[in-house]
């Protein structure tokens, strides 16, 4: 059983679709005490603001589940804001996040590219992992965001170039994050969502 976080920004229906799509049964969270308790694999998914994001998890008592959840070795899974928001910190705001991941979020602030980065975008694979199989070197995965990850720790799996070369796709124990959405990234999307739901890729 696969738990999906609705916390109140985005549309998490096509991360829904896109996961029974790979075989798994979907249950949707959006309270603290509710059936996540039954969940074996934990999903957050995000487009929208970091403050509303940590915000909403507050109010409904989520932010300590979901942390008390990955510290017990859950296998978990952050797409775009839902990254972001594991790290410590983030420009776009004065919340602090999860605090999972050291490091911060920042704001693209090259000149001559547009903000937000949006559209296709090639992955380079820095360090191998069961969750690459079948995904080729360069392939390209759909992108939407003006923020990107700055690691402090050694996390990173996968980089992009947009203006500056950043961490896409980062893996720490038992949680891993991408930046953009796979869920939107066509037969890519799904092969590497099928492998992050079946391989097993923590450590």
């Amino acid at each position: 059983m696969v738990g999906i976080i609705k916390y109140g920004v985005g549309n998490i229906y096509s991360v829904v679709t896109s996961v029974k799509y790979c075989g798994r049964d979907v249950v949707i969270v959006e309270k603290s005490e509710g059936n996540i308790s039954k969940v074996k694999f934990l999903i957050l998914p995000g487009v929208g603001n970091f403050k509303s994001g940590i915000d909403y998890l507050k109010k409904t008592g989520l932010f300590e589940e979901l942390k008390e959840k990955i510290e017990k070795g859950v296998p978990f899974l952050g797409i775009c804001l839902g990254l972001q928001l594991l790290f410590e910190w983030s420009e776009e705001g004065k919340e602090e996040g999860f605090g999972i991941f050291k490091g911060k979020v920042v704001k693209f602030k090259n000149k001559g590219i547009k903000v937000p980065h949006m559209g296709w975008n090639k992955l380079k694979i820095v360090r191998e992992n069961l969750i690459f199989k079948n995904i080729f070197d360069n392939s390209y995965f759909y992108f939407a965001h003006s923020y990107y990850p700055v690691p402090e720790e050694d996390i990173t799996f996968g980089i992009t170039e947009y203006g500056n070369k950043f961490s896409s796709i980062v893996i720490k124990n038992n949680i891993l994050g991408v930046q953009f959405h796979p869920e939107k990234s066509g037969i890519n999307g799904l092969a590497l969502l099928k492998n992050i739901l079946e391989e097993k890729w923590w450590r």
